[in-house]
């Protein structure tokens, strides 16, 4: 179901009390906003989230209503739930969430009361750089690809199908999704492959973009985490059956130190987990087809390739 926060929060900004009327929004979406906040942002409560709310409600916006006069937003998210629901065959609950974020994530995945949620932060697909919305400027028309990489994370944690270990973590916390906590129990085998499939799914959904637009990097940094392909993929291998907040952040996070990225004396480009996680689920998604992809265990997307091999 497609459900759009956008007109409540451009009431906000024409209110004579933005930040309070910005307080009366939250607690009117709270499920949603309250699990974004906690998952991307921070704890909204206390003095940070009162100026980090501040600073939302004073940001320049002059992007954002130039986009909407030429962009129709909610018909392009209403034409990517329909393709991602028959291209991953969706079989669960799925939200899809357009809104004005607060700078954080561009687009993410929750799942709230069983529920899964895709959101796309609407300040960033404006086009234009605005330092005072932290917006990365990008192209509105990437908006379908990015929902659709979230749509598939939706799938994994929530299908009835899934044998993902994230799916029984989203079950055993109550039908609620924590990157955090996840981060801590997951496996970092089963973290890369979710990002894989998220980063296939967008690729299949949505072909010929620039590859590393997939992926979220820039073109120079995606050279470089391919010249390092090989060097990656064994340095990864004694981490893989491991768990740890760690991890999660070393492999799949921006933001790092180069000492919080050295593995066996290398610096890992930020976010290289996002490809290797995609090279590590391509021969299952040939094999097998990206519908059952997303609901595979890990073992069973990298057991595939050995399986095609023996019955050749």
């Amino acid at each position: 179901m497609l459900i759009n926060l956008l007109p409540d929060f451009l009431e906000v900004l024409q209110s004579t009390d933005a930040v309070a009327a910005y307080h009366r929004y939250f607690e009117a979406h709270r499920a949603t906003l309250e699990a974004y906040w906690h998952n991307y942002v921070i704890d909204p409560s206390g003095q940070h989230f009162e100026d980090v709310v501040a600073d939302t409600v004073r940001a320049s916006r002059d992007d954002l209503h130039a986009m909407l006069a030429r962009t129709d937003i909610v018909a392009l998210a209403r034409n990517a739930e329909e393709q991602c629901r028959q291209l991953f065959e969706v079989d669960s609950h799925i939200d899809v969430v357009l809104m004005v974020g607060v700078g954080a994530a561009n687009a993410g995945e929750l799942v709230v009361n069983g529920r899964g949620v895709a959101f796309v932060c609407l300040e960033h697909f404006t086009g234009v750089n605005n330092p005072s919305t932290h917006a990365l400027g990008l192209d509105p028309e990437l908006l379908p690809m990015w929902l659709a990489h979230e749509i598939a994370h939706c799938v994994r944690y929530t299908s009835p199908q899934s044998r993902s270990e994230l799916r029984h973590l989203v079950g055993a916390a109550g039908g609620y999704y924590s990157y955090w906590e996840t981060g801590r129990d997951a496996t970092l085998r089963e973290l890369l492959v979710n990002e894989g499939l998220a980063v296939q799914a967008a690729r299949r959904f949505s072909p010929g973009h620039a590859p590393w637009e997939y992926f979220g990097y820039q073109r120079k940094q995606y050279a470089r985490i391919r010249e390092l392909e090989a060097v990656l993929s064994r340095a990864v291998t004694d981490d893989l059956d491991r768990t740890g907040l760690g991890l999660r952040l070393r492999y799949l996070s921006g933001g790092m130190s180069d000492e919080a990225r050295t593995v066996q004396r290398y610096v890992l480009p930020e976010r290289a987990g996002y490809f290797l996680g995609a090279r590590m689920v391509e021969d299952a998604i040939a094999e097998k087809g990206l519908a059952w992809a997303l609901r595979a265990g890990a073992h069973e997307l990298l057991d595939v390739p050995d399986s095609a091999a023996r019955t050749a």
